[in-house]
């Protein structure tokens, strides 16, 4: 627990400054967040980090979170979605050269992990880029959910979600949301975040506290299915990229579609 929290500290030292700089800086780190997480993908999968599969598909990871304004001098042929097929195809010819020791299926895990890596990132930034308190709004969500499914879930939880993530009770995961609901929406409404009406507020802030945590359900059975306990280390007592962002990268694409940003 100490390490836990000492990480954590470190952590958001280093990671407000950014959030709060926001711009080509946050857009950097977004991008070498999203390039690590998909190293941790690719450690799971069992691929070299210097093999060429890997090169490409942190490249392209990283051509997905990057903000579509750096893609305005290109011809209209070479939009940013046109760049990322191009390593797509990439790595499906090398299924060819490789001879299948890089299979299909290697390469389907790794375009899934570009599109569920890249587009969250992306729109992680993009959050940013309406104003700060959206952003906090949104990691909100995701930190008082979190933190109140734990603490509710350790005093109350008896019955288990799913053997996927077992110590996730359903007696956690709605008092998570009930305290991340009430703070969030507090939040938005007092610095007027997003829409000005209170009960639009409220409704989206309780489907994307449920989405956070689907998010880090998805993670949770990626890591069973490929029988690690963490998705990396590089974050002591709290796991890799993955583990600590599973939850925003599927609440900030639903955020966008709900008009927020």
């Amino acid at each position: 627990m100490k390490q836990r929290v000492i990480t954590a500290v470190i952590a958001l030292i280093l990671f407000i400054p950014v959030i709060f700089i926001g711009g080509v800086t946050l857009d950097i780190v977004a991008m070498l967040l999203g390039a690590i997480a998909m190293s941790e993908l690719l450690i799971m999968r069992k691929k070299l980090l210097i093999s060429f599969e890997a090169i490409v598909s942190m490249l392209a990871v990283m051509v997905e979170i990057a903000p579509n304004r750096w893609f305005n001098g290109l011809p209209d042929q070479l939009n940013k979605a046109y760049v990322v097929y191009f390593f797509i195809i990439l790595m499906l010819l090398h299924t060819v050269w490789s001879r299948n020791r890089f299979s299909f299926d290697d390469a389907g895990v790794l375009t899934l992990g570009i599109f569920y890596i890249g587009m969250g990132f992306n729109y992680f930034t993009a959050a940013r880029g309406v104003n700060v308190e959206m952003l906090l709004y949104l990691m909100f969500i995701v930190w008082t959910t979190d933190s109140g499914a734990y603490m509710v879930g350790r005093k109350l939880g008896k019955h288990k979600v799913t053997p996927i993530s077992p110590n996730k009770t359903w007696e956690g995961c709605v008092g998570g949301s009930v305290i991340g609901v009430v703070i969030a929406t507090a939040f938005a409404l007092a610095l007027q975040v997003g829409y000005q009406n209170w009960l639009s507020m409220l409704v989206i802030t309780i489907i994307l506290s449920i989405v956070g945590q689907f998010g880090d359900l998805v993670e949770s059975a990626l890591k069973r299915y490929y029988g690690v306990k963490d998705s990396g280390k590089i974050l002591p007592g709290h796991g890799g990229i993955l583990d600590r962002f599973d939850s925003m990268l599927l609440v900030f694409p639903i955020a966008h579609l709900f008009g927020l940003f």
